[in-house]
């Protein structure tokens, strides 16, 4: 008699579940108490990935694993891709869309990262700390100028989770706060206090701080290009937590050669660079990069490892296995 657990060829004991990047312990205890039966391959590489992939039911990525049409195509009993982090970019949601496969993943649950990272590359920008430690370092205590974000205008590009986050805390330290977004946020930034503009280009002219909050494809074009930095007032900070894409870079160096501009930023087009602009962007002392570490704390790791393990357990269990 078939168990009560298995529907169609799946159920509990079959079902093979496949995880590529290192995640938080918590994810793998939540699963095997749950009976579910784990391989866990953190350093895994591409080649080997290609020719298993078809053994898994379901594949978990962080951000390091590219789960493309290739993947995809050569994953034939793939039903479910889940991704520990906020978006998809390194995900073909059409082609999985395209072949029925489930998409999970932990929205918000990074936020608070994210802001407090966004806060404190826009101190950066303003005053010259890095480079006053490195200064010290070598036995200098010249003193280096900067200024205060109090009374500054703060543009804030996608009033999202995170971009509301950084507008309250912006608004704390006395900036003045506009906003601009693809979808309609009159009401929410008139409950907040702060001015919705209409267009980007609206936006960088008033703004002397620039924080960019998008979830934009990696193939997308930029929201601000060479018209737009013609617009930007002398000595605008741009900080950008989320896509770089959403910057035109190769325009951008030629403002950031002219000194008008300074850029500081958790995300770069390609990381590490391979452009020869990204490259001189890179090592220019007028940008400021770290490298992807937006969601890299302790607690922003654990709770995109719960929720992302609560949402593959349900999308499981949608599959018709007990649990």
């Amino acid at each position: 008699m078939e168990s009560m657990e298995r529907v169609g060829s799946i159920n509990k004991d079959n079902l093979r579940v496949l995880i590529t990047d290192p995640m938080d312990k918590v994810m793998l205890q939540m699963l095997q108490e749950k009976g579910i039966k784990v391989d866990y391959q953190p350093e895994i590489e591409r080649n080997t990935l290609v020719n298993t992939i078809d053994k898994y039911d379901v594949i978990v990525v962080r951000s390091r694993t590219k789960v493309d049409k290739e993947i995809i195509e050569r994953g034939k009993n793939l039903k479910i891709i889940a991704r520990a982090g906020i978006g998809l970019d390194n995900i073909d949601v059409d082609e999985a869309e395209k072949r029925n496969i489930k998409i999970v993943y932990a929205p918000g649950a990074s936020t608070d990262s994210a802001v407090e990272l966004t806060i404190g590359l826009m101190i950066l920008g303003a005053r010259p700390i890095y480079q006053g430690i490195n200064m010290v370092r070598s036995g200098s205590f010249k003193k280096l100028p900067g200024i205060e974000l109090a009374g500054k205008t703060i543009g804030i590009v996608g009033l999202g989770r995170i971009g509301t986050k950084v507008a309250r805390v912006c608004q704390a330290l006395d900036m003045k706060v506009v906003a601009y977004d693809v979808v309609d946020i009159r009401e929410r930034s008139e409950k907040m206090g702060v001015t919705p503009v209409k267009t980007i280009d609206e936006l960088v002219k008033q703004s002397d701080v620039i924080s960019f909050h998008v979830t934009v494809g990696k193939d997308a074009k930029p929201i601000v290009t060479e018209e737009q930095f013609k617009s930007m007032k002398e000595g605008t900070i741009l900080v950008n937590t989320s896509r770089a894409v959403a910057i035109d870079g190769k325009a951008l160096l030629k403002y950031i050669d002219e000194k008008k501009l300074t850029l500081a930023t958790d995300v770069f087009w390609h990381e590490p660079p391979k452009e020869d602009w990204e490259v001189k962007l890179a090592k220019h002392e007028r940008v400021l990069i770290t490298p992807h570490i937006g969601a890299q704390t302790k607690e922003a790791q654990y709770r995109v490892a719960v929720t992302t393990t609560k949402n593959l357990i349900e999308a499981i269990k949608e599959l018709g296995v007990q649990l």
